[in-house]
């Protein structure tokens, strides 16, 4: 699986949610897209990844 352009290993029963746990980021604060198609927050827990999978994960930022 690629994430934001990175190669990533994908375990069994991975999902958005565990995904975004593990690389550290909040998933309150991001945008998940997979495959070209975004991911509603409400459904990083059960979104299953596989091998061929292309994610994109775009962090909000604030300021001002």
């Amino acid at each position: 699986m690629k994430v934001n352009g990175e190669n990533c290993a994908v375990t069994p029963e991975m999902t958005v949610q565990s995904l975004l746990e593990q690389r550290g980021h909040d998933p309150k604060r991001v945008a998940v897209e997979k495959n070209g198609q975004i991911v509603p927050r409400a459904k990083f827990a059960e979104e299953t990844l596989h091998e061929d999978d292309v994610i994109e994960v775009v962090q909000f930022v604030g300021g001002g």
